[in-house]
């Protein structure tokens, strides 16, 4: 007999097992039956001829009266087979169309069976292309023994796959292909979806009943089926009924393995000593406070509140906020980073590019004032310094900030993967906050971590812009501890958006850049975006970098034409521009070949409104903030994914101003892509948005299996099963807060093990 665990090659031999190693990865009892069936046949059941009606999926027994090959009209060097077929009761007329390949295994007077959907035509019962097999001579029918094994199998479709995977010692019987359900599986060049099933029916038959790591109480709870049952049904269901049983215990088994490992890791991260950071009365959080402008929105003060009180206790916080575009995540993060200060440790900022690290620098020093000038004449007593570290700067100011931060003169580090440099030493790092988590792997985070002093860990408070969907917010980021900003500071405007055909509509192109004139006529200013470069013959398409989840969805087959013309690029667009629709006003050109130095003075002289519109690429997509920025122009438009376009959508209307954004695009109204940007066009909720993004692009496995490059058997679905996530969160976290080790649980703490050694959960923390 056999356990889960025991290993292929005892059970299947050395032949078998190797290849199941070397195509799928599966090496023991329990891989072999988590690779799961991706369909199931239904290959008609044995029926009375009395019984059968045009329209159902038949399998039936019968001999063949008569064979013939005959030319096809429109073709006659292709030869068809008519077959006329005599099942006891009724006759049958059976139509294969490679008739030269199958005319080889079927002669008149030879019985087979035939699956496939029932016709009829002129009154005659008819099969076009079933699948057969043929029986040999001394087989009368009924429950005879078709084949055994190293027969020669004459037949094809699903019905012959089906008899190489069920034939076994013991023989095959007719009654083993009338199955209702018979699994197709993913199969490889080497190792057929028949000899995989051939494989689990081995395995099955040998294995022993499975004790079920599942309490019984919880399956009690969630109506789930013992393990032992699910394995066995999902490979071999007599219905549809009892698949769906056997998935929905399965999927819940998915989800929980990986509540469980992230309930374990939160439960650790409580556990790590961090620097107790309490607020401090008269301190630069209170200082900067009274010198705000304006009121935060009570999203801002509760979110504050909750990180004021994580920050004071003695274990590292781990949170992520994510916030609609423009909802004022930075100010929160702000007085986190004072309050940090305040209790005589420093704090750094970690961003994914120079660009949005300069954009940081220059914006919490411009928030700051003078609470920022620490060292200069007439600094406040409680100034703090802000200090920009990047991989440009020159060797003398990168001397100088190296010295900033390892005295703790700086009490505010902003930099980019400079920061992971070996020479950046910290005085004392209390807390550690990331722009753009989605950037950023867990190893990147863990060396930041690392340089913190006294083998404490510094508080993390992890940022994005992406509204995240509940179901990834459990699983991707199930180890953090989640808040959310949904309002939008008071003042702010819905940003209108308006999709333009470009082929059918070439004179509201030309309007888009009337606008811009106009806009910069009445003192603001405009983006023009781009999804290439163009200083080279041909640039890779854009990849939106949100999640790494956030693909484009590849658009339908539109009317080819124009919109396979190449992409607009943006330094063809510049000079287009400079000399045609917007030569009366000062543009600007932004890309990321452009040095560093280069970037950032553009950047500053947009923000200056020393530059009108501003020619780009996506490297203004997250961070930039210029409020005077009130139009965006979108060239190419569907190149881009959904979250991306809220991405740069959230650059305008940032200062109170009507904002203006133009999708143009070269694809046909009525297409998958023009649907995607009219949906885009119709709300300013990033939250929907971030919805409506799941649904439109191939989710891949709930772990990134898929994009790590090993597909697993993951049957979860993010999109369909929120509430299973939501179930297997509640059922781990409890579990965990009354065994964290798990000892009592042996068989829960092996289902956390095996997400744990998966490559799939390597990507989960860089996602």
């Amino acid at each position: 007999m056999a356990k889960l665990e025991d290993r292929l090659d005892h059970l299947l031999g050395n032949a078998a097992a190797e290849l199941l190693l070397k195509d799928f990865e599966l090496r023991t009892v329990g891989d072999v039956l988590r690779h799961y069936p991706r369909q199931y046949v239904t290959m008609g059941q044995l029926m009375s001829p009395e019984d059968l009606e045009p329209g159902i999926h038949v399998t039936i027994v019968a001999r063949v009266l008569s064979a013939k090959l005959l030319p096809m009209r429109r073709n006659p060097k292709l030869k068809m087979l008519k077959l006329r077929l005599n099942d006891g009761r009724n006759e049958y007329d059976v139509t294969f169309f490679n008739g030269h390949k199958i005319s080889y295994h079927i002669k008149e007077g030879m019985r087979g069976m035939f699956s496939g959907v029932l016709g009829k035509f002129h009154g005659h019962l008819q099969l076009t292309h079933p699948g057969y097999l043929m029986m040999p001579d001394a087989v009368a029918g009924g429950d005879a023994q078709l084949l055994r094994t190293g027969d020669k199998i004459r037949g094809g479709g699903a019905i012959a796959d089906m008899a190489r995977g069920l034939v076994t010692d013991d023989g095959l019987a007719v009654s083993d292909l009338a199955q209702p359900m018979l699994p197709m599986y993913r199969a490889s060049k080497d190792t057929e979806s028949w000899a995989i099933m051939r494989c689990v029916r081995q395995v099955l038959d040998l294995l022993d009943e499975i004790e079920d790591p599942l309490p019984e109480p919880v399956r009690a709870q969630h109506q789930l089926i013992s393990l032992d049952r699910a394995l066995r049904t999902m490979h071999f269901p007599r219905t549809k009924e009892e698949a769906a049983l056997a998935l929905e215990r399965l999927r819940f088994d998915e989800a929980a393995a990986l509540q469980l490992l992230l309930a374990q890791r939160r439960l650790e991260g409580t556990k790590a000593g961090a620097p107790p950071c309490p607020r401090v009365a008269g301190g630069i959080r209170a200082a900067f406070e009274e010198r705000l402008p304006f009121e935060l929105t009570a999203g801002q003060l509760a979110v504050g509140a909750t990180l004021e009180e994580e920050l004071a206790r003695p274990h590292p916080m781990n949170r992520l906020l994510q916030g609609e575009v423009g909802s004022g995540k930075t100010i929160v993060a702000i007085l986190a980073m004072l309050q940090v200060i305040d209790s005589g440790h420093q704090t750094a900022v970690l961003a994914p590019t120079e660009v949005l690290a300069a954009q940081h620098a220059r914006s919490i020093r411009e928030m700051l004032f003078e609470l920022a000038t620490a060292g200069e004449l007439g600094a406040p007593e409680m100034a703090t310094r802000v200090t920009l570290l990047t991989g440009s700067l020159t060797a003398a100011q990168k001397k100088v900030a190296l010295a900033e931060i390892a005295s703790g003169e700086a009490g505010i580090v902003v930099g980019t993967h400079a920061l992971f440099q070996r020479g950046v030493e910290f005085a004392d790092l209390g807390l550690v906050v990331i722009d753009e988590q989605h950037r950023f792997g867990v190893d990147q985070r863990d060396l930041m971590r690392s340089k913190a002093k006294g083998g404490v860990s510094p508080h993390v408070l992890v940022m994005t812009a992406t509204p995240i969907p509940r179901t990834i917010a459990m699983t991707v980021f199930g180890d953090l501890e989640v808040s959310t900003l949904r309002e939008l500071p008071r003042g702010r405007s819905p940003i209108k958006t308006s999709v333009v055909p470009a082929q059918q509509r070439p004179g509201w192109v030309d309007r888009a850049w009337e606008r811009i004139v106009e806009e910069v006529g009445d003192g603001r200013q405009a983006y023009v975006v781009c999804p290439r470069i163009g200083d080279e013959k041909s640039d890779p398409p854009p990849t939106p970098p949100v999640m790494a989840l956030d693909l484009p969805e590849p658009d339908s087959p539109d009317k080819k034409g124009p919109d396979e013309q190449e992409m607009v690029a943006a330094v063809e667009l510049f000079d287009k521009l400079i000399a045609g629709g917007l030569s009366s006003i000062r543009v600007g050109l932004l890309h990321g070949r452009q040095p560093p130095n280069e970037k950032n003075t553009v950047m500053q002289e947009f923000g200056a409104g020393m530059i009108d519109a501003l020619v780009c690429t996506t490297v203004v997509e997250v961070g930039v903030d210029v409020p005077n920025a009130t139009v965006m122009v979108i060239m190419d438009a569907e190149r881009f994914g959904i979250s991306q376009l809220h991405q740069l959508r959230g650059r305008i209307g940032r200062g109170g101003h009507q904002g203006l954004c133009i999708f143009v695009t070269n694809r046909n109204p009525g297409g998958k892509a023009w649907e995607r940007l009219t949906a885009v066009a119709a709300t300013n909720d990033g939250f929907a948005l971030a919805n409506l993004d799941l649904e439109h692009r191939h989710e891949g496995d709930v772990v990134g299996a898929a994009q790590s490059g090993r597909r697993s058997g993951l049957l979860l679905s993010l999109l369909k099963d929120e509430q299973v996530i939501a179930d297997a969160k509640e059922f781990a976290t409890a579990i965990i807060a009354r065994d964290p080790s798990l000892r009592e649980h042996p068989g829960l703490a092996e289902m956390a093990r095996s997400v744990a050694a998966t490559t799939s959960t390597e990507y989960l923390h860089k996602a």
